[in-house]
């Protein structure tokens, strides 16, 4: 469900993604700071209220922490997504700029 709704949000920003703009990890951090700033209403975004804390300082570094057990490992989860969605998107990429030298040619 959590990851459902940031796979939503990636991919409202997949153009940027592809276009190598912003990562995954860097969609995640303002994906969880705009959660964790407004008032929850949906499940999603109560769950990530209790079970995420969001830290930002002065310089724009960030650090999100687990509340218990079972928030380290949604936040392992949502890290390893982000990975993942970032190597598939790396591998279009790829496979986009091989098609434009090809037909550049």
């Amino acid at each position: 469900m959590i990851l459902a709704e940031y796979s939503k949000y990636l991919q409202q920003h997949n153009d940027q993604l592809l276009r190598r703009e912003t990562t995954p990890l860097k969609l995640l951090h303002k994906w969880l700071e705009t959660v964790i700033n407004k008032n929850p209403k949906s499940n999603t975004e109560k769950i990530v209220h209790k079970e995420i804390s969001y830290f930002k300082n002065e310089n724009g570094d960030y650090l999100i922490v687990g509340n218990s057990d079972s928030g380290r490992i949604l936040v392992n989860a949502l890290v390893n997504f982000a990975k993942s969605y970032d190597n598939y998107n790396h591998a279009k990429w790829l496979e986009m700029t091989e098609k434009a030298l090809n037909n550049s040619n």
